[in-house]
């Protein structure tokens, strides 16, 4: 996830009314997704804001399930997985922030630019265990519990990123709707690792989990990139996730 400038929107004038803007709503009036009342974006907000502390705490018990499962089955991907749960607790508290109102600019980019390093790290330390586990000739074994734990994780992964983007279409909220896509590629990445799990288990293809360890490396060039990019941007306070 990157962090890029919030653009307000503009005021509009309601068909025969006075002019409305996006934060005052008037009932009575055909609303717009950005025009609602007090009470219904406060309860719009509280919901994003439960979603995103459930991203968060699923991502702080995974750390544990997984860090046991790959250390019994000496799983690569299973590794990197659960050193993607760190780097993405350390993001999900940069959007909360942002939903709360406490963001801090100059915080904020330092924070991004720990976020694409640690993903460069995470890149450069699957890519050395791969290798490791080839040269040894280390075989990984079959994992149910990284195979249940990356099951039901591709299930509330997406299940979250109903919510958010739900939500975050209802409120107009830019970080909402930005974090549902966030979610989306979390589910697709623990869907990934999961088949590189599945094929080991079924077929005993121990090359699928280094298979899936590649697809992590490539997932961490890639954010580690966009996070320096994002870090060297100009960020204001309201700024929101991007993909």
């Amino acid at each position: 996830m990157g962090l890029v400038p919030h653009r307000t929107e503009p005021t509009r004038r309601a068909p025969g009314g006075p002019h409305l803007s996006p934060g005052n709503a008037t009932r009575g009036y055909s609303t717009g997704p950005t025009l609602l009342s007090t009470e219904r974006r406060a309860r719009l907000t509280r919901r994003g804001l439960r979603l995103e502390y459930a991203t968060l705490g699923w991502n702080v018990v995974e750390i544990g399930f997984l860090v046991v499962a790959a250390a019994a089955a000496r799983s690569v991907a299973l590794a990197g997985f659960a050193f993607d749960s760190f780097i993405e607790i350390f993001a999900s508290i940069v959007v909360i922030g942002e939903l709360t109102g406490n963001a801090d600019p100059v915080r904020e980019r330092r924070a991004v630019r720990r976020i694409g390093f640690a993903f460069f790290g995470l890149a450069i330390y699957i890519t050395i265990q791969s290798i490791a586990t080839v040269a040894l000739g280390i075989r990984p074994d079959s994992s149910p519990l990284g195979i249940a734990w990356l099951a039901a994780t591709v299930v509330v992964m997406f299940g979250l990123a109903w919510g958010k983007a739900r939500t975050g279409a209802e409120l107009a909220n830019p970080v909402l709707s930005a974090e549902a896509k966030v979610t989306v590629v979390d589910g697709s990445l623990a869907a990934g690792i999961l088949a590189g799990l599945l094929l080991n288990a079924w077929f005993g293809w121990w090359w699928a989990d280094i298979g899936a360890g590649v697809i992590i490396v490539a997932y961490g060039i890639r954010e580690g990139a966009h996070h320096l990019r994002a870090a060297d941007t100009s960020i204001v306070s309201g700024a929101v996730v991007d993909r």
